[in-house]
Order: structure tokens, then C-alpha cells, then sequence
């Protein structure tokens, strides 16, 4: 039960230790902000002493990296267009983790994702451009949300260890999309390089107004604020939070986890499935192997960046692809390989893994453990939080 004193004959809430309760709060959310900053920060460190092992200079390296990712306007609607997938892609992660689930397979889904709406595009030709458009969205939302949806139910249903089968499920999924665009579905006219028809103009998503960035950013942080709405503020969201706690105490409760994985995990492969209906409709216009860009897996970097919260997937997306899309710069200014980027992004996902175990170990961010105490008159308390 809170406590009110005065300071100044403003009423200050003190919370169960003495403290007030909103430093209580910004204390107990701190945490989850600081930590993965850090990760971040020496996740980079250690990056430039690779950088300088190699022979090149980690300053110039990093300008070059702020200058292709976000140093300038075409540099910014670059990061944006790139960020656009990685949103949905990092959904796929974040929304099974609340589930205490480690899904990996998105890229599985975005490739069939793009390869069915692909097809639907091709076959609904000739009817209105909206309804094409729509029935892109359906099928790319169902291939990923069937493809992740059996992952649930066979971690569920068969206690088949979630990591593992999708990944594998991933690259089943890869293969059935090369088998498809260069058998079946392949377009006649694609010599080169093997694809889908193309789709006809009309029934390809545009660009937002005043920005060379297409409408899958918008709908990427539609679905991010939609998920975050879903998990805090409704009651599957709260049943989730209690299976993804424990499972047993959720049974025990009458929850049904079973529909609950299935259902969550149903729900992330589908925004995985939208990623790639999007990279068909507004990027490539057409299914090919182009799809397989990695999306999915730059997206489990940044849901566990972003502590698997959809608000924070926004901000994080935007980094890492402003980081993917310097890769063509550093490639030619610094003459390192294009996938140097990726060994930056695998140097990150290792600190951040690492400093899972951080979390809970620091006095400053739990009020917990807190001596009982007047902050307002001894401000000296904290000194040792530190």
C-alpha cells in the first residue's frame, strides 16, 4: 500500500520501501532499456577490434556505416525500405517468446509467404486491383501462418523442440520455394535468373507519398503496435504471458496452452508470410530466389534486441537496416566484403545472448532490494545502487 508524505506541500506516492513509486517505476523498466544498449555497445567494441585486426580503421568503418545507413535522406528512405520486412520478420520471434517459445524459422515462412502470393497474383489476374492485392495478403498470411502454426503444434502436441523444427522447417521451406519458381510456377520468359510472372503493374504497392519507401512500413508498424495491443492489453495476451511463465500453473488455471501455441505462433508466421507478400508486391515483383535475403534471420536479432517488445521492434528494425544497408557502401569506400555487415550482426546476437544472464543481478534496477527509506530527505541512499 502506497504511502503519501509531502514535500513542499506537494503530495509525494511513496511506494512499500519508502521510495516514490514512479522512480520505483522507471527503475523496475530501466533495465530492459539499459542492458541491451550496452549489449550493443560492446557488441560494436568488439567488432572494431576485428575491424583493426583486418587492417582497416573501425572510425572510418563506422562514419561509413552512419553514411550509408542514416547519413543523409536517400540513406534514411534506404534503412526504411529495408527496415520494412525486418518488423514482421522480428514479429515472428517476439510474438512465441512471450510464450517462452524460441521460434527461428521465419525465413521459412517469408519465402512461402512471397511464393503464394505470387501464385494468387497470377491467378486472380484480370479481376480489380484491390481485391488482387487483398487475396496477395490472404495467401501470403496463410502460408506463414500454416508453416509456424505446425511448429506450435508439434512443440505442443508432440513435444518436438520448437528451435530446432523450425529452422529445419525453414529450409524445407526454401527448397520448396526453389522447386516451385523454377518448375511449376517459373515463368517461361525468366532465362537467368528463374521466377514467377511477373505481376502487372496495377497490382503492385506503391511508394508513400513524398518518400521513396513503400506501404509495408506502415503495415509492419501497424502490426507491431496491433501485437503490443494484443499481448498487454487483452486476455489471450495476459493467458500468454502466464503459459509463457509456466506452463503447468497455466493448465492448472483451466487456460488452454494448446491453442494458445498453436494460435501464437499461427499469428507470427503469418506477418512472416505478409514480409514476403510485401517483398513480392511492392520490391520484386515477382517469386524468386531473391527472397531468401535473410530477413528472418536479421529478425531474431532484433526482437532479442528489442527484448521481444513489439514497440521496441520499431526503433531496432530501423538500426539494423540502416546497418544492412551500408553494406554496399563499406563494400566500396573500405574495400571489405559485402557480408562484413553480417559478421557485425553475429558479434551483436552473441553480446545480447550474453547478457541474458545480466538481468536481475543489479541492485540499481530492482526496488526490491532497496533499503527502506525517504528518497526525498536522504538522497544519499542510492549511492550504493550503482
Amino acid at each position: 500500500m502506497a504511502d503519501t508524505v509531502s514535500s513542499a506541500s506537494v503530495p509525494v506516492m511513496l511506494g512499500a520501501r519508502g521510495y516514490p513509486t514512479a522512480l520505483e517505476w522507471i527503475a523496475r523498466r530501466a533495465e530492459a532499456f539499459v542492458i541491451p544498449v550496452a549489449a550493443l555497445i560492446v557488441g560494436m567494441a568488439l567488432f572494431s577490434l576485428f575491424i583493426a585486426l583486418v587492417g582497416k580503421s573501425p572510425v572510418q568503418l563506422y562514419e561509413t556505416m552512419w553514411r550509408g545507413g542514416f547519413g543523409s535522406w536517400f540513406s534514411i528512405q534506404n534503412s526504411l525500405s529495408r527496415a520494412a520486412p525486418l518488423l514482421l520478420a522480428a514479429l515472428c520471434v517476439a510474438l512465441p517468446a512471450r510464450l517462452g517459445l524460441v521460434v527461428i524459422g521465419g525465413e521459412g515462412a517469408i519465402v512461402l509467404g512471397g511464393v503464394a502470393a505470387a501464385a494468387m497474383g497470377v491467378a486472380t489476374s484480370g479481376a480489380p486491383a484491390f481485391f488482387v492485392i487483398l487475396a496477395m495478403g490472404v495467401a501470403g498470411l496463410a502460408a506463414g501462418g500454416i508453416w509456424i502454426g505446425a511448429v506450435g503444434a508439434l512443440r505442443h502436441y508432440r513435444a518436438v523442440n520448437e528451435t530446432i523444427s523450425s529452422l529445419l522447417m525453414a529450409y524445407i521451406a526454401i527448397a520448396l520455394m526453389n522447386h516451385l519458381v523454377e518448375g511449376p510456377l517459373r515463368d517461361p520468359a525468366s532465362l537467368n535468373k528463374p521466377s514467377t510472372e511477373p505481376l502487372a503493374e496495377a497490382y503492385r504497392i506503391g511508394n508513400i507519398p513524398g518518400m521513396d519507401v513503400h506501404w509495408g512500413l506502415v503495415v509492419g508498424v501497424i502490426a507491431c503496435i496491433l501485437s503490443w495491443l494484443l499481448i498487454e492489453k487483452t486476455s489471450w495476451g495476459f493467458a500468454a504471458r502466464i503459459a509463457g511463465g509456466n506452463v503447468r500453473a497455466a493448465q492448472v488455471q483451466g487456460l488452454a496452452v494448446g491453442p494458445l501455441i498453436v494460435g501464437f505462433t499461427a499469428l507470427a508466421g503469418g506477418f512472416a508470410g505478409l514480409a514476403g507478400m510485401l517483398e513480392v508486391a511492392a520490391v520484386q515483383g515477382s517469386a524468386n530466389a531473391s527472397l531468401a535475403a535473410g530477413y528472418g534471420y536479421t529478425g531474431i536479432l532484433v526482437a532479442f534486441l528489442a527484448r521481444h517488445n513489439p514497440l521496441a521492434i520499431i526503433p531496432v528494425a530501423f538500426l539494423l537496416g540502416g546497418i544492412d544497408a551500408s553494406g554496399g557502401l563499406i563494400q566500396r569506400r573500405m574495400d571489405l566484403p559485402d557480408a562484413t555487415v553480417l559478421v557485425l550482426q553475429g558479434m551483436l546476437f552473441v553480446v545480447i545472448l550474453f547478457s541474458e544472464t545480466f538481468y536481475g543481478r543489479f541492485k540499481a534496477f530492482n526496488p526490491d532490494l532497496w533499503q527502506r527509506g525517504d528518497l526525498l530527505k536522504r538522497p544519499d541512499l542510492l549511492k550504493g545502487t550503482a
